[in-house]
């Protein structure tokens, strides 16, 4: 009776997951800019601590911190916006070219008796869909970024909340000693992740738009871009964001430079990924590879393109929140990489 009374609850935990997912992905116009927001608000706080040390008044603090997400919004909305439109006009000749080049190659392999039949294989396998994957990343983005007055004004109002936040949550969850170290630990530990990977984003996407500039390669800003936006996703990320950039490399300046670029994109994702960001961020966060896959998966299919370059944070922020409560810290083992049962 008892282990009947367990699967009918775990029956209306399911359902009631399934209907909560399903209300998410139907009021997903309202809920994507709300995400979007609190994400920034939380990127964003370090600033606002940093300024109160100084004593700053709160509200000139965060308008500081408006001003330099709208100044850095703005320009850079310009300047990828621009890229994005060039690019996308040259996009059907960088396109057509791709696709001789490859040609070219199915041809070099039949001279070493390596048959490959070219119209299945292209049929099957258009290169020029691995460019078209990123760019309509973008432009979805850029779709979202429209409500950018929305994001901005939630996101001033998340800051000026932020601080109040944890006091509430303790009083929600009846706890007025704060007795409930659990609650602490999972606020500092969102913020802390989300504050390091967006810096080490940052720095991934500064230095590869700086290589791809010595490398003169076009767009350099463009892929800059899109390596900060996608370092978020670790592993599959920074493999989709090199692929534009090796291809159009190869298109417009050979085998050398694309191999270069390729190079100088492993090694910058191999030093930031295993080097800076275990350093700072410690390795009890991580993930496994087929959990990353998965939620780019799922994310993507409950948000769009949001919910694809939010999938690590978003999964990481479910996962930290199950390691806070007794009942669902074997979940959250079950979504972990299992470096610590390795080592154990």
């Amino acid at each position: 009776m008892a282990s009947l009374t367990g699967v009918n609850k775990s029956l209306i935990v399911f359902a009631a997951l399934v209907v909560v997912l399903a209300g998410i992905k139907a009021a997903s116009v309202i809920i994507i800019p709300f995400i979007l927001a609190a994400f920034i608000a939380i990127v964003c706080n370090p600033l606002i601590k940093f300024f109160a040390r100084y004593s700053i008044p709160k509200g000139i603090a965060v308008m500081l911190v408006v001003l330099i997400i709208v100044g850095l919004g703005v320009s850079l909305g310009g300047l990828v916006g621009q890229s994005v439109n060039d690019f996308s006009q040259q996009l059907p000749d960088y396109k057509a070219k791709l696709q001789e080049d490859f040609v070219w190659l199915v041809d070099l392999a039949s001279q070493y008796n390596i048959l490959i039949n070219k119209d299945q294989i292209l049929s099957m396998f258009d290169p020029g869909k691995m460019v078209d994957v990123a760019t309509n990343m973008l432009t979805g983005l850029g779709g979202v970024m429209a409500n950018m007055f929305l994001i901005i004004l939630t996101v001033v109002f998340m800051l000026f909340e932020g601080p109040m936040l944890r006091n509430k949550i303790h009083a929600a969850l009846k706890d007025p000693d704060n007795k409930m170290k659990q609650i602490d630990r999972f606020l500092e530990s969102i913020n802390s992740y989300l504050a390091i990977k967006t810096l080490v984003s940052l720095g991934t996407g500064i230095i590869a738009a700086f290589y791809l500039w010595i490398l003169d390669v076009d767009y350099f800003v463009l892929w800059g871009v899109l390596a900060f936006m996608f370092n978020y996703i670790p592993n599959i990320g920074s493999i989709i964001a090199a692929v534009p950039a090796v291809l159009l490399a190869l298109i417009t300046q050979g085998p050398l430079i694309a191999g270069l670029v390729g190079a100088g994109y492993l090694t910058i994702n191999t030093v930031m990924g295993n080097i800076i960001e275990p350093k700072f961020m410690g390795k009890g966060l991580g993930l496994s590879t087929l959990v990353v896959f998965l939620s780019l998966i799922f994310w993507g299919w409950l948000l769009g393109t949001v919910g694809m370059l939010l999938s690590v944070p978003l999964t990481m922020i479910v996962k930290i929140a199950l390691e806070a409560s007794e009942e669902g810290k074997w979940i959250a083992t079950m979504l972990g990489s299992g470096e610590k049962i390795e080592q154990d």
